[in-house]
């Protein structure tokens, strides 16, 4: 099925206290996104970035590091979801850090009943209580069921933007000690490494599918940490184990094929820690995959 995408660039790295994935936009770029979908018959538009604040002009604010600054830029996330979801447009959205998703996915479960499938080798879902860093990137999916503070939670209209029983997170490998009791008993359906292992990544993305099947649309959000550094060395938390090049392709392709999904987040690109931009061009092949690229 041909489309009409739009990309919006959110270079923002205020939700963690490592500099880098500001760049990783420029990187998805310059790995040539628009031309790589436009060759699948998709008619592309690039809507350039949304504005970010520079970190070093962002004070720390208890244990939500930068909070206004990030919540300012998830609004306008948000706004152009928004925008997008209205025209029936596909969006992708392109990190920064994986804070950007409050504002995404806030705009793309607006009006339809939405599904969330978070690729991740970690949890998200601390909350500043239970978080040992205090980085903001590490709380996107408490924030999304409404856990966290009032300010995010309330990034575009006020209150949760999903139920646990809505969000299958995959390649989960790394989690804080709080986080992981947290999500024990939260309802969100998980599939660690161990469950890919043991199952293998079609049953997982088959079953991921079944379980958000009574949902209108599906929206995927892509921590390139989720595979393994060998394949994605450059990126702002990375965690040997993970993904390995053709589970990541085999599972953007069965999404694909599903017809469901309507809006990306391709996030946590370091190019700073890259090799030869190594880890945007494998991003850009992922997301052809997941629009239409085939073997055959």
């Amino acid at each position: 099925m041909k489309r009409t995408i739009r990309i919006i660039g959110a270079p923002m790295d205020l939700g963690q206290n490592r500099r880098g994935v500001d760049m990783g936009p420029s990187a998805i770029r310059y790995a040539g996104l628009q031309a790589r979908l436009e060759r699948l018959g998709h008619q592309v538009f690039d809507e350039g970035n949304v504005p970010v604040p520079n970190p070093e002009e962002e004070v720390v604010e208890g244990t939500s590091r930068r909070l206004n600054a990030v919540t300012a830029v998830c609004q306008s996330i948000y706004q152009f979801g928004r925008a997008c979801a209205q025209k029936g447009d596909f969006a992708i959205f392109l990190g920064g850090d994986h804070s950007i998703s409050m504002g995404s996915v806030a705009a793309m479960a607006q009006d339809n009943s939405t599904g969330l499938i978070w690729i991740d080798a970690h949890g998200d879902f601390n909350t500043p209580e239970s978080t040992p860093s205090g980085n903001i990137h590490g709380m996107p999916v408490a924030v999304l069921i409404g856990q966290g503070t009032e300010k995010l939670v309330n990034v575009g209209y006020p209150g949760a933007k999903l139920q646990p029983t809505h969000i299958v997170q995959i390649g989960v490998r790394d989690l804080d000690k709080l986080e992981r009791e947290r999500l024990m008993v939260s309802g969100i359906s998980v599939f660690t490494m161990r469950h890919v292992d043991e199952l293998g990544i079609a049953a997982v993305a088959r079953q991921a599918l079944d379980r958000l099947r009574h949902l209108h649309r599906i929206h995927i959000s892509l921590d390139m940490d989720s595979l393994d550094p060998d394949e994605a060395p450059g990126v702002g938390t990375a965690v040997p184990g993970g993904l390995t090049y053709r589970e990541a392709h085999l599972l953007m392709e069965i999404f694909g094929d599903s017809g469901r999904v309507q809006s990306l987040d391709i996030v946590e690109i370091n190019p700073i820690l890259d090799d030869r931009n190594k880890t945007a061009e494998l991003a850009v092949e992922l997301a052809a995959s997941l629009l239409g690229q085939r073997i055959l």
